[in-house]
C-alpha cells in the first residue's frame, strides 16, 4: 500500500479545512464543502458560491485569525483568493 508524502496529506487537509471554513464563516448552508473544487474560481459571477467583496473580507479576517498569517496590504491578497488551491498554497507558505 502506497501512502502519500506528508506534505501532500497536509496540503489536502488544509484544503479541506479551508473549504469548511469558507462554508461556516460565510454561512453557506446550501453548499457542501466537499462540492467545492480545489481549482474552482471563488469569485466568479458564474459559480454557485455568490461571493462578493464583503465575503472576501470576512474570509480574509477569519483565515488570518485561524492560521495566524497576514495578507499583505499591497493588493496581492486578490491573487491568493482565486481558488482553494491558491489560498492553501499561500497559507502553507505564510505559516512556515
Amino acid at each position: 500500500m502506497l501512502s502519500s508524502p506528508p506534505e501532500v496529506d497536509s496540503e489536502q487537509t488544509l484544503r479541506a479545512e479551508l473549504k469548511q471554513l469558507l462554508v461556516t464563516t460565510l454561512r453557506l448552508e446550501q453548499i457542501k464543502p466537499e462540492n467545492i473544487g480545489d481549482d474552482d474560481p471563488l469569485f466568479s459571477p458564474d459559480n454557485s458560491l455568490n461571493l462578493d467583496s464583503l465575503s472576501a473580507l470576512e474570509l480574509l479576517s477569519e483565515i488570518e485569525y485561524r492560521y495566524n498569517v497576514r495578507f499583505g496590504s499591497d493588493g496581492e491578497a486578490k491573487e491568493h483568493f482565486r481558488s482553494i488551491a491558491t489560498l492553501a498554497a499561500f497559507v502553507s507558505s505564510a505559516r512556515v
